[in-house]
Parts: C-alpha cells; structure tokens; sequence
C-alpha cells in the first residue's frame, strides 16, 4: 500500500466537505510512514482490521459540518469480522463485544435506552456522532499493534480541525489514548467529557455511572441538537 493508495482510500472515502478540511493531513510526511508501515504488513499476509474499504468509515456517515459529539476510543477490536470502522461499534448480528455491552449498560441506567442486538452504532453517526479511534487499524488479535505507525498525528489532525468547528461540539474521551487528546481542544465552547475506557478492565473505575449521554444532551440542548442515543437507523424513523 502507497502513499498514494492510502490516500486515495481516504478521498474515495470522505465526503467533499472532509476533504477540504483533512485534505492536508494526507500530504504530511508521517502519512507516508503509515502507508509504508501498512504495505509492509499486508505483504507480510498480515490480517489487518478493519477491512481497507471501511478506513474511514467514520467519516462517511457524518459530514463536517453536522458533528455534535465526538467519541473517541482507542484502536479497532482485533477480533476477526469485528471491527468495522466505528469506534466500539460491530456489524449488527455479531455477538457484542465487552466494551459495547458497558456502553450499553451505562446507556440504560443514564437514559433508560436500550439498543439490544442494534451494535452497529450507525444511528449515533447518522445523528453526527464521530466515532473515531486514536489509532485506525490493528493486527488480528494483537491489541494496539499499530500504535505509535502515525495514525495518532492523523487523529491529533482531526482532532484539532474539529476544535475550529463553527458550532460547540461535546468531546467524549474513554480511557487513556482519548484523553491523551484532551489538550487539542482549546476553544473554550466545547465541552470535555473523560471517563476510564468501557473495557471490563476498566469499567469500573469510572466509566461505568459516567452519565456522558445525558450530560452531553443536557449541553447540546442549549442549541437544540440532542442526540437521540436509543436511535437504532434512520430506517426507523
């Protein structure tokens, strides 16, 4: 995989207002280092997740312009068929990882919603939640395998195009990788929001009892743009 493959990815994949404002990032010289780091690894028959398709899946299903809250988890789950380029999200149908069932958890006892079986987090990005990791692939079944290659100076880029956002945006950071991004956001309209990653491990030491749904909600709703986080897709509307 190119340097130019890798971004050719990334613009078959974002929408024209993305474009404009990451269009940058992928002329950098550290995204060229990612790119040699991923040809070397998938010419090594290494199984990498997600799928190349779904790289920047986030970003396909909510424009710029429409963001309300930011998510930020870690890396992908290295599980085979899991991750499918949203943050904590699986394909619908799959068994739910850990981490999502204390999303799901923490979801009923703040907001009494449930989503059940509807893991694909689909309807929180259609409603423009950015479900992003600080790092965007990882090697089957070795966590955190793709760390420190170049996709955090990709997320620090997103991050801080996202605190030059035109309207107040709710940042969500779970677990120690996201808050590592805490100072990026500069711009004093925005809310923060930190809490222990949602993974059994952790969960307990203040994730769980967080309440980010409802406080997020309560700040957005000053402008009228709550999101409806028992939403499953818009095909239920």
């Amino acid at each position: 995989m190119s340097n130019h493959l890798l971004s050719e990815l990334a613009y078959t994949q974002l929408t024209e207002d993305w474009k404009k404002v990451l269009g940058e990032i992928f002329l950098r010289p550290e995204f060229a280092e990612l790119s040699s780091f991923l040809e070397a690894e998938y010419s090594a028959g290494k199984m990498v997740f997600p799928d190349r398709k779904n790289l920047f899946r986030a970003f396909s299903l909510v424009r710029f312009e429409d963001v309300k809250v930011v998510l930020l988890g870690q890396d992908p789950y290295h599980g085979e068929g899991q991750a499918n380029g949203l943050a904590f999200a699986v394909n619908d149908g799959l068994k739910t990882p850990p981490s999502l069932k204390n999303i799901f958890k923490e979801l009923n006892a703040d907001l009494n919603a449930y989503l059940g079986s509807k893991t694909s987090l689909e309807g929180w990005a259609q409603q423009g939640v950015l479900l992003l990791n600080t790092v965007l692939t990882v090697r089957a079944h070795e966590a955190f395998s793709h760390r420190g290659q170049g996709w955090e100076k990709f997320t620090e880029a997103v991050i801080k195009a996202m605190n030059n956002h035109p309207n107040p945006l709710v940042f969500i950071l779970w677990g120690g990788p996201a808050q590592q991004k805490e100072s990026l956001v500069t711009d004093k309209r925005h809310l923060i929001l930190k809490a222990a990653h949602p993974s059994p491990l952790s969960a307990h030491r203040g994730f769980l009892g967080c309440r980010h749904f409802s406080t997020a909600n309560s700040f957005l709703a000053r402008t009228g743009r709550e999101i409806c986080w028992q939403k499953i897709d818009r095909s239920s509307e």
